[in-house]
């Protein structure tokens, strides 16, 4: 008897989707003389994804946003978009659209005009550009805007035109440059909703440029910290937040406090990833960073300031401390204190309580500041 074909055959593993690059950057370098504004950093972005370069004046993130652009060559390395080096290839090839803090916009053109000029540079008919425009215009919310000029419109506007216009061309990859720096706190953080909620429409790759916590956070899939022209660490939003690897990217980015461990016990027994350490009067338990070794001797803590709180002055838990000041937020108030360290230097840590009807204590009051271990991660000192 012959073997029925389709019940003999071995079951085959579900094939997986093959990935798809949307940018790759090789070991990328850009050296002005002896001055190394981005120093060999190598980052895969897949097709389709949000990712923001995050860092403060002077970190190489706007160098690196050029380089990728073209506005600017690369010293060594190299940049792939999709499955093209376009390390030498001209700004104008790249299939990129790009948005700047500025806005660029032609000021004698018409909304429809500016949205439709870099069609007009790919030569398309003049009835398929102002369809294609009048389609992205309604896109951003601007449909019956054609004949206003850029000064007629608010800040806003203006900036979902120049949107329409860097993505009226259909392009690969959409690179934006602090897009909404010049804009009021209200509306950026609308413009912000409206940016996440095209990008999920157009599917298209985005790289994104800010010195802007709150965007980077609100917008990405991912984020790239950048600190002196590397890479300090990248990850999804949540997890940079929650279990910072660095001293850095829990100051910078989480805004957490950062204080030195008294001593560091070694890994707890029989719990993977966590440490034991003496900080700030107590003996905790503590998620250990991926980059500090096993054996470190040495650590800091990254602690978020809702991950400390006041225990009785008159007590022997948690470290002295005494009230600097007090901070209302709205939904938060932000309490300093100086703590008493045991080599007489006061440190100063902030403790977020919770807005509404919560009472800090005054200025000069004496406490004592406890740490709760399931927030807090040790990192490199």
């Amino acid at each position: 008897m012959t073997d029925d074909p389709e019940t003999s055959q071995p079951l085959q593993p579900h094939a997986q989707t093959p990935r798809k690059l949307g940018l790759k950057l090789d070991r990328v370098c850009k050296r002005f003389g002896e001055v190394v504004a981005v120093n060999g950093i190598s980052l895969d972005i897949d097709h389709g994804s949000f990712v923001t370069i995050l860092g403060p004046s002077g970190s190489g993130k706007t160098t690196l946003l050029r380089m990728v652009a073209g506005f600017m060559g690369v010293s060594d390395g190299s940049i792939w978009i999709g499955d093209r080096d376009v390390s030498a290839v001209p700004p104008g090839k790249r299939d990129i659209g790009m948005v700047f803090q500025n806005y660029a916009l032609f000021p004698h053109m018409s909304v429809i005009d500016n949205v439709g000029y870099g069609l007009k540079v790919r030569k398309w008919p003049a009835a398929e550009r102002v369809k294609r425009a009048r389609e992205v215009l309604a896109l951003v919310g601007l449909a019956g805007f054609d004949d206003r000029l850029p000064r007629q419109l608010s800040g806003g506007q203006q900036q979902r035109v120049a949107l329409a216009r860097a993505i009226a061309f259909e392009p690969k990859m959409l690179l934006m440059d602090e897009p909404l720096g010049a804009l009021d706190r209200e509306l950026r953080v609308r413009m912000a909703g409206e940016l996440r909620r095209l990008h999920e429409e157009l599917d298209n790759t985005v790289l994104y440029v800010t010195h802007d916590r709150e965007e980077a956070l609100t917008l990405s899939d991912r984020i790239a910290i950048m600190r002196d022209g590397k890479v300090e660490s990248i990850g999804a939003p949540q997890d940079l937040y929650a279990r910072p690897d660095t001293a850095f990217v829990a100051s910078f980015f989480g805004g957490h406090n950062c204080a030195p461990c008294e001593a560091v016990l070694g890994p707890a027994p029989g719990t993977a990833g966590t440490v034991r350490v003496v900080a700030l009067g107590q003996t905790i338990e503590v998620a250990r960073s991926a980059r500090l070794s096993a054996d470190a001797k040495q650590a800091g803590l990254a602690i978020p300031g809702d991950a400390l709180e006041f225990a009785d002055a008159a007590g022997n838990t948690g470290a002295p401390a005494i009230v600097h000041s007090a901070v209302y937020m709205g939904n938060q108030i932000q309490v300093f204190c100086d703590v008493e360290t045991k080599d007489g230097a006061p440190m100063q840590l902030r403790i977020d309580l919770p807005g509404g009807r919560a009472v800090p204590p005054s200025p000069g009051t004496r406490v004592r500041v406890v740490v709760r271990p399931q927030l807090v991660t040790a990192v490199p000192a």
